[in-house]
């Protein structure tokens, strides 16, 4: 990584230079600082087109408006967080920002001014740096270090709403007078400047709200999870076709190779992959990928492509290394298959949310009681949620923007909810016996198993959207088969 000469702009400083302490340039003469002005083609884009969703997030906008009349709202995308000393982590907008404009980039803000019965949207921004003081190459953020961004002027057409300069936004905000309500925890500035005009409770309802407006999908959002969950199908067969690597290094070899696909065909991972061979398969959020991969265990796969629209995957897989399934394996495998799909079945629009759930954990039980690991009646186990011992979480979730998506939706809205055509959710039911738990036969312990499939609830039924990934254990046997030869 190259050594910038210094992370601040020269007008942000006290002196004409901030030069970084073991820098190796003394500093810049009047000369090169003269010569970097000017010889610089015109480099505008004239001819762009609006962003693919930019009919939807004007929707969005407008039933936002109609929600908060005559209240100023405020929505900031986030600033660079820093890793360590001078590097950050890779940027990724706050959701509410990026669902309201389509934007990516850090430290923009969205504000909507009351304007009459409604309001009027401006999309605060940095601009191209400045090459008369030096800024795009001395500062650390300059276009020559971090890369070319839009001017106000292509970003207006891009997004389809006027943009300004955001370096100018927090004075102007803290002027402002009337009703203002703010998306917290993105950007400390913008909330200090706002300190003295917004209240907690104000700020939730506008959060609840942005989550809640999530929970159905458009068109565009169903063909974005389609996408993903497309890439994510393609990211689980190579990881199949790379089993025999793995197994000579460790799940960070899965990882990785799953990695490739998603920064391929999207723009990440949707969450860190969890990547669990052998018992690590019963840690529910297994992330440390660096144990070892081995024949006759099973890899508990879960991971999922994001699109360069945010819009994330999350599949789980649950498959032997070596291609087939033992007898003990088989066995709690398509128990919680038979789960899934009575879960699956559950969804229906018109069905309470927790339906699906219900019907996933109610097929569990029998199992467990069938088996002799706990006490029925199936309904006593049920009424004290004694299954919960070996399945551990919930069925599913919603699935968005976020893995988890809608987090911030009231409980009414959500698990207490009903499903309707549009809304996009994961079916995951899981049975893990863990490697030290004596109350099981010791054949059980250390498996762990999961399925997991995206469903979107139709009018007629549902769809799952992942269903081009074998899920039956024939089935996966004979599709890993036909990957590895």
């Amino acid at each position: 990584m190259a050594d910038e000469l210094t992370p601040e702009t020269p007008e942000e400083s006290e002196e004409p230079i901030k030069q970084r302490k073991n820098g190796l340039y003394p500093g810049v003469s009047d000369e090169l600082a003269e010569n970097m002005k000017s010889g610089w083609a015109d480099t505008e884009l004239r001819d762009l087109e609006p962003i693919a969703q930019a009919a939807e997030t004007a929707a969005r906008r407008a039933a936002l408006s109609a929600r908060f009349p005559g209240e100023r709202l405020v929505i900031p995308a986030g600033n660079l967080k820093t890793r360590s000393n001078d590097t950050e982590y890779a940027f990724r907008a706050s959701v509410e920002y990026a669902y309201l404009t389509g934007n990516q980039t850090e430290d923009g803000v969205l504000v909507l001014e009351p304007k009459g019965e409604g309001h009027d949207a401006t999309i605060y921004l940095l601009p191209r740096s400045d090459r008369e003081n030096g800024e795009f190459w001395l500062s650390g953020q300059g276009e020559l270090w971090v890369g070319r961004r839009h001017s106000l002027t292509e970003a207006a057409k891009l997004y389809g709403v006027p943009a300004s300069d955001v370096r100018e936004l927090a004075a102007a905000l803290r002027e402002a007078t009337g009703p203002v309500r703010v998306v917290r925890g993105h950007d400390a500035g913008i909330e200090a400047a706002l300190t003295d005009k917004v209240t907690a409770e104000r700020d939730e309802e506008l959060r609840v709200f942005l989550s809640e407006a999530r929970l159905v999908k458009d068109d565009f959002e169903i063909g974005e999870l389609q996408k993903a969950v497309d890439s994510t199908v393609r990211g689980f067969e190579d990881v199949v076709r790379v089993l025999d690597k793995a197994q000579a290094t460790s799940e960070r070899y899965i990882e990785g190779t799953f990695f490739l696909r998603a920064r391929v065909e999207g723009n990440d991972v949707g969450y860190g992959t969890i990547a669990a061979a052998g018992p690590h398969a019963c840690t529910l959020h297994w992330v440390r990928n660096d144990g070892p991969v081995r024949a006759g265990d099973l890899l508990l796969l879960d991971a999922g492509v994001e699109t360069h629209t945010y819009y994330t995957a999350d599949v789980t897989r649950t498959l032997p290394v070596d291609g087939r399934f033992t007898d003990i394996q088989r066995k709690i495998y398509d128990a919680v298959y038979d789960a899934q799909e009575a879960g699956i079945a559950a969804v229906q629009p018109g069905a309470k949310y927790r339906d699906f759930h219900d019907a996933a954990q109610r097929v569990l039980a029998e199992r467990l009681v069938e088996w002799g690991l706990v006490e029925g009646p199936v309904e006593r186990v049920l009424e004290l949620g004694l299954q919960r011992r070996w399945t551990l979480h919930g069925t599913g979730h919603m699935l968005g923007m976020d893995v988890h998506d809608c987090a911030a939706a009231r409980v009414e809205s959500y698990v207490d909810g009903t499903l309707e055509p549009g809304v996009v959710l994961t079916v995951e039911p899981g049975l893990y016996f863990q490697a030290d738990d004596l109350t099981v036969p010791e054949e059980y312990r250390g498996i762990g198993v999961r399925i997991e499939d995206d469903i979107l609830v139709t009018a007629d039924g549902n769809r799952n959207l992942s269903a081009a990934l074998p899920r039956r254990s024939d089935e996966v046997e004979t599709w890993m088969a036909s990957l590895t030869g």
